[in-house]
C-alpha cells in the first residue's frame, strides 16, 4: 500500500471496506472498485440473506479477480469478505456448522456461555475466583439474614407455603406489617431462587446487579433493620426530627430524610445502621467511579 494511498478520497462503502482489511496477500494494492461495484458488495455484506428480486441489486459480470462477487448464489458475499472471515475463524455460509445447529432446541446463547464464557454448575469455584465471591458476599449474605428473620418468625406459614399462617387455623391474629408481612413471602421465594441460581450457576461477581435489579428484598431487608435496630429511628415516630437536631452541624438545618439524619448523626448510630449505609454507599461510590473509567466492575 503506498503512503499516497491514504490522501485519496474514497467514497464511505469504500472506506468501509477497506477498513476490515480487505487486502491481498501480497500487500499490493487492492485495484480500484468499479462504478456501483462497492454499493452491492456493500449491500450484500450487510444483508447476505436477501432473496427478494425487488431488494436484490443487479449482478455483476465475474471476471474472476479476487474483489469480485462470487456468481451462482443466492449469497453473493466478494471473495475478500469471505477470506476475512475464514481468517479470523467466522461462520460462513455452506461451511462447517457449529454444534448447536443440530441441536433439538438450536440456543446459540447457551452455545455461547458454555463455550466461550464457561458459564455452568459450580464451574465458577475456582481459586482465582476468590476476590469475586468477596464482592458478591454482602448481597448474598443480606439475602440470607432476610430469609432466616422471615422463617424464624413464620416457620409455619414458611412450611405450608404461605397457605395456612398458623397450626390453628381457627386462632385470630393480626397479621405482620411491613418486611414479616405474609405478602412478602412470595418476593422472598423469588429472592432465594435467585440466589441459589447466581451462586450455583453463574459468574459470582454479577451477583450483586442480578438480585439488585430483580428483588426488592435487597432493599426491604435494610430498611426493615433500620427501622428495628436503630434507636435514632424508633425516637423518631413520638418526637420527630428533636434526638437528630443536637448532634447536627452548627449552622445547618436539620434535614427531613431519614437516611440523610443518619448521616449526619453517623458516630452516634448504631453498628447495624453504619455497616448498612456503609455498604451501599461505598459500592454506589466505587461503581460509580470504576464504572465510568471502564473498569472492571459488577
Amino acid at each position: 500500500m503506498s503512503p499516497g494511498h491514504f490522501g485519496e478520497r474514497r467514497s464511505p462503502a469504500t472506506s468501509l471496506l477497506w477498513s476490515l482489511g480487505l487486502e491481498l496477500d501480497s500487500g499490493e494494492r487492492k485495484k480500484e472498485w468499479q462504478p456501483g461495484e462497492e454499493a452491492e458488495a456493500l449491500f450484500n455484506a450487510i444483508i447476505p440473506d436477501h432473496h427478494a428480486e425487488a431488494f436484490s441489486p443487479p449482478r455483476l459480470t465475474p471476471s474472476g479477480s479476487v474483489d469480485q462477487l462470487v456468481e451462482g448464489s443466492a449469497h453473493s458475499v466478494p471473495k475478500p469478505l469471505l477470506k476475512l472471515a475464514v481468517d479470523k475463524g467466522y461462520r460462513i455460509a455452506e461451511g462447517n456448522e457449529p454444534p448447536w445447529c443440530s441441536w433439538e432446541l438450536p440456543l446459540i446463547y447457551s452455545y455461547i456461555q458454555d463455550i466461550y464464557w464457561n458459564v455452568g454448575f459450580l464451574r465458577y469455584y475456582e481459586l482465582k475466583q476468590v476476590p469475586n465471591f468477596l464482592l458478591a458476599a454482602p448481597v448474598a449474605i443480606l439475602v440470607a439474614c432476610a430469609t432466616w428473620t422471615y422463617v424464624t418468625t413464620h416457620p409455619w406459614f414458611c412450611l405450608t407455603l404461605g397457605l395456612q399462617r398458623n397450626k390453628n387455623s381457627e386462632t385470630l391474629e393480626k397479621p405482620d406489617s411491613g418486611f414479616l408481612s405474609p405478602r412478602v413471602f412470595v418476593y422472598l421465594v423469588h429472592a432465594v431462587v435467585l440466589l441459589l441460581f447466581g451462586s450455583l450457576c453463574m459468574h459470582v461477581q454479577v451477583l450483586t446487579r442480578f438480585l439488585g435489579s430483580s428483588s426488592p428484598i435487597v432493599y426491604w431487608f435494610p430498611a426493615h433493620l433500620l427501622q428495628d435496630r436503630e434507636p435514632l429511628l424508633r425516637s423518631l415516630e413520638t418526637v420527630p426530627w428533636k434526638p437528630l437536631a443536637g448532634d447536627s452541624p452548627p449552622g445547618q438545618k436539620v434535614p427531613r430524610n431519614s437516611i440523610m439524619g443518619l448521616l449526619y448523626n453517623w458516630k452516634t448510630c448504631s453498628l447495624v445502621t453504619r455497616c448498612i449505609l456503609g455498604y451501599f454507599l461505598t459500592y454506589w461510590l466505587l461503581g460509580l467511579l470504576l464504572h465510568c473509567n471502564f473498569l472492571p466492575w459488577t
